[in-house]
C-alpha cells in the first residue's frame, strides 16, 4: 500500500529503439521534459518518444533501487517487462532489494 506521495519507475523508447530508464514523483512532468529536450540528455534529439513501461513504488529509495537493477537487465529483459507490463520474477519483491 502506498502511504506517501508515489514514486514512478519508467521506460521510454526513443526514435532509435533505445530504452531509458528514470524515476520521478511527478511522471506527467517528467515525461513533458523529456520531450522538450529538457531531460536527460540521453533523450535529447531523439523524439519521437514513447512512454512504454510504468511501476508505481512507496518512496524514492525504493524507486532508485529498482531503476538500478532494471539498467542491469538486458534490452530483451527490458523488452519482456514491457511486453508483460511486469516487473522480471527477480525483481518482484521490492522490500527485499539491497
Amino acid at each position: 500500500m502506498i502511504k506517501s506521495n508515489p514514486w514512478f519507475v519508467y521506460l521510454i523508447r526513443d526514435k532509435n529503439s533505445s530504452l531509458y530508464c528514470g524515476v520521478t514523483d511527478h511522471m506527467i512532468r517528467r515525461f513533458r521534459q523529456h520531450q522538450s529536450g529538457k531531460g536527460a540528455k540521453f533523450l535529447r534529439g531523439k523524439a519521437p518518444l514513447t512512454l512504454e513501461w510504468l511501476y508505481i513504488v512507496d518512496s524514492k529509495s525504493t524507486a532508485m533501487k529498482l531503476e538500478y537493477k532494471i539498467k542491469r537487465l538486458s534490452k530483451s529483459q527490458k523488452e519482456r517487462m514491457i511486453l508483460t507490463q511486469r516487473l522480471p520474477t527477480s525483481l518482484e519483491i521490492l522490500p527485499a532489494l539491497p
